[in-house]
């Protein structure tokens, strides 16, 4: 099998390295890319369509998709634009958007007027305090207190990967999360799926993660640990992965809770 892996918020490829290494150590092949706006793209335009075509343009047929995180909107956005190059799809702690909704919603997040009468995002989702964020002057949101970070994705892991994660988190492109998502494909396509809950995960609460496996119609698979078991995990995680791929939906999706 061929895997390509997609990144949560903040993050790049950078967090999958321990997982590729893994992965071919089990005879498969993979890679991870960076989505516009984030990583070695950090500055360039990070809206839905563009996220889910750079996925696309690293694919080929066949090929399961790992979505980490708010990765998992992503991978569900390729998936819609290109269906029939879709092996499997793998969620990993990850978000599943609700049909005609902002993402932001699907996040647990909440809206705010501006003062210009547009809509912005107050609270980027159910467990990241705004107080933790700024704005940058692109309109970016970035990380001011890392020590809540360390608590939301990395309490089990090694300072030296804390660090290393620390020095790499760029500032969230928010623009993709507002605009109501729409996804006449994907929904039909009844395509292969699965979901992967981390159980000591501070940043998605096990209730939410329940309620997005159930709605993609498959029993999750379970992972010990925080949010980031590609790096204290990966091993671990890479044979959950192929087993994952294997593995088939017991019930139909539903867009919408």
């Amino acid at each position: 099998m061929r895997f390509v892996l997609i990144h949560g918020g903040f993050h790049g490829e950078w967090c999958w390295h321990k997982v590729i290494v893994e992965l071919e150590k089990l005879g498969h092949k993979a890679i991870a890319i960076d989505l516009p706006g984030h990583g070695a793209r950090r500055d360039e335009s990070s809206l839905l369509h563009e996220r889910g075509g750079a996925i696309v343009e690293a694919m080929q047929p066949g090929d399961v998709l790992v979505g980490h995180s708010g990765g998992g909107y992503d991978i569900t956005v390729a998936a819609d634009m290109a269906p029939d190059k879709v092996g499997h799809l793998v969620y990993l702690a990850a978000g599943v958007p609700i049909e005609g909704q902002p993402l932001y919603i699907a996040s647990g997040g909440a809206s705010q007027a501006e003062p210009d009468g547009d809509e912005g995002i107050d609270k980027l989702n159910e467990t990241i305090p705004p107080s933790a964020l700024r704005t940058t002057e692109l309109g970016r949101l970035e990380w001011v207190d890392y020590e809540v970070a360390r608590g939301l994705f990395y309490h089990d892991v090694s300072d030296e990967d804390v660090a290393y994660a620390s020095a790499r988190l760029s500032p969230a492109p928010p623009e993709f999360l507002m605009d109501p998502i729409r996804l006449s494909r994907f929904w039909k396509a009844d395509l292969p799926r699965s979901y992967i809950i981390c159980l000591d995960d501070r940043a998605l609460p096990y209730a939410t993660a329940m309620s997005h496996a159930g709605r993609l119609g498959v029993q999750p698979f379970y992972i010990g640990g925080s949010h980031s078991p590609f790096f204290t995990r990966p091993a671990e995680l890479a044979d959950m992965l192929v087993r994952a791929a294997q593995s088939k939906p017991v019930a139909a999706m539903r867009p919408k809770p």
